[in-house]
């Protein structure tokens, strides 16, 4: 089909085949691939860039509270996990274990030949072989806080992948604190907290709803954990990060003491806290529409794509010159404190399909000029928050001057969209567990005003009853931070019940 007569970049469209739109949005935009061992992924130039980006801003953040960044081994002895007995059992389906360190040719095929006195673990997460360090660190209240984060890789078998939302190998920034106090350390939890939700909100224009892990999703060994929750436009929650209280239970293991201010031996009090590449894979189903990737300006690894339309050969110098104007005019202001990230794409092919690469990618702003724009000093800008067949003439000079604001008008417009969408698929009025089914019945997946998002109602609050909603693929989100303190009926189980949770089905 001609570029002329599609009228979607992308096939299947969003309400067609969801899970298949979300593949082929990424297939469109070039971020990423599958890798030759399943599971794992290849992150191409475009997708690496949003995260570079994205850990740019938050790295920033996280130095501003007074962290440093470090770096711990890959592999952790298998001993260091037998030592905390409920975050060995959270992870153990999903460790990969190395158990040889040697290869020998034999009839024509590599052997393993020469196992380890240990098996070693390929790092599901860093609390153990952290804490091992922190023991040797630490020894008196002088060395507290010790604050330190890590960006680095992890492994966790996945059986069923989806790049970027749940891949065998990721991406990710793991925070390991040590405090003198319980009140410090749960001050640290909630101020992760918090920055998560205001990266997520400010930085990907994603709305979060910020709440407390119940027992059955709460990360194995901690006292408590604390989540963002996105909805994404299948109305399916997305846990986009976590922060943990972890209390004394892996400085017990760990052995992590100091010597108080009374000369007493105490544990440490601990928190660990961590966003993933996942986040990418929540800012496509937040914002994409059916032509493929949008992005938030603060993440866009261009934020300006100039396309040159040459009709003659003779005019090519001319027009890429005019368009390298406008590019060094843009470079020259600022955009959240960094340049503005502008590209003049001068690869010889038409320029139709230049503009629709450009969509797909989601490039914030597009900029046409041409021939005519140079007689008039003009150009044709186009804004991916809008239809891609609206496009409006600007005088040249103008366009530096509006840019900052149409980026910002992006952003905003982008986070409007999504809380819109989300606000409107939040239920607060269900009553009872037979009314709960009837919500997220597949059955009714046609009629999205009785089908699917969150619902927002009571908890007995007792553990055992979780399971009850594995038959209705749910979960209990979180436990909203901010309570009504009114008593109702348990959604699972029907007794008097006074927390507030949010049920959904969720990535």
């Amino acid at each position: 089909m001609s570029q002329k007569l599609q009228k979607n970049a992308i096939s299947p469209r969003r309400d067609e085949d969801f899970p298949e739109w979300y593949q082929q949005v990424i297939k469109a935009a070039d971020m990423a691939e599958n890798s030759p061992v399943r599971g794992a992924m290849v992150i191409k130039p475009w997708g690496y860039a949003i995260w570079e980006n994205l850990q740019r801003d938050l790295d920033r953040e996280i130095k501003r509270r007074g962290h440093v960044n470090a770096y711990f081994p890959l592999f952790i002895p298998l001993s260091f996990l037998e030592k905390e007995a409920s975050h060995v059992e959270g992870f153990a389906k999903e460790c990969a274990v190395v158990t040889h360190c040697r290869l020998e040719e034999k009839d024509g095929k590599l052997i393993p030949t020469s196992p380890l006195e240990e098996p070693l673990i390929v790092r599901p997460t860093s609390e153990t072989i952290i804490g091992d360090c922190y023991s040797r660190w630490i020894e008196s209240y002088r060395d507290l806080p010790v604050l330190i984060n890590q960006w680095a890789n992890v492994v966790r078998w996945e059986m069923r992948p989806r790049i970027f939302l749940r891949t065998t190998e990721f991406l990710w920034q793991e925070g390991h604190t040590a405090h003198a106090t319980r009140d410090e350390a749960i001050a640290e939890t909630m101020d992760i907290l918090e920055m998560y939700r205001n990266m997520a909100e400010e930085v990907l224009a994603m709305p979060v709803i910020v709440g407390k892990k119940s027992p059955g999703e709460r990360f194995p060994g901690a006292e408590s954990t604390f989540s963002i929750e996105a909805m994404m436009q299948d109305r399916k929650a997305l846990q986009a990060g976590t922060s943990h209280y972890l209390g004394q239970n892996f400085s017990k293991t760990s052995d992590i003491s100091f010597s108080n201010r009374e000369g007493e031996l105490e544990y440490a009090y601990t928190t660990s806290w961590g966003v993933t590449t996942r986040l990418i894979g929540g800012v496509i189903m937040t914002h994409s529409d059916d032509d493929g990737l949008r992005l938030p300006p603060r993440i866009a690894p261009q934020h300006v794509v100039i396309v040159p339309f040459v009709p003659k050969p003779e005019l090519e110098a001319e027009v890429f010159a005019y368009a390298e104007k406008l590019a060094h005019a843009l470079r020259e202001l600022t955009y959240h404190g960094e340049p503005i990230r502008v590209l003049v794409d001068k690869r010889e092919i038409r320029g139709g399909e230049k503009n629709w690469e450009w969509i797909k990618k989601g490039v914030p702003v597009r900029i046409e000029v041409g021939p005519r724009d140079m007689e008039s000093q003009s150009a044709m800008v186009a804004r991916r928050d809008k239809g891609h067949k609206e496009k409006e003439n600007f005088p040249v000079d103008q366009i530096p001057v509006r840019i900052v604001d149409w980026l910002n008008e992006i952003q905003s417009h982008y986070f409007d969209q999504a809380k819109a969408f989300r606000d409107q698929h939040i239920r607060r009025d269900i009553a009872s567990h037979e009314e709960l089914r009837e919500f997220f019945t597949p059955k009714n997946k046609d009629k999205p005003e009785i089908h699917g998002g969150f619902v927002i109602g009571k908890w007995c609050g007792d553990e055992e009853t979780e399971a009850m909603l594995k038959e209705l693929q749910l979960t209990i989100r979180c436990i909203l931070l901010e309570q009504s303190g009114t008593e109702g009926t348990c959604l699972i189980t029907g007794r008097p019940a006074t927390l507030d949770v949010i049920y959904a089905k969720a990535y």
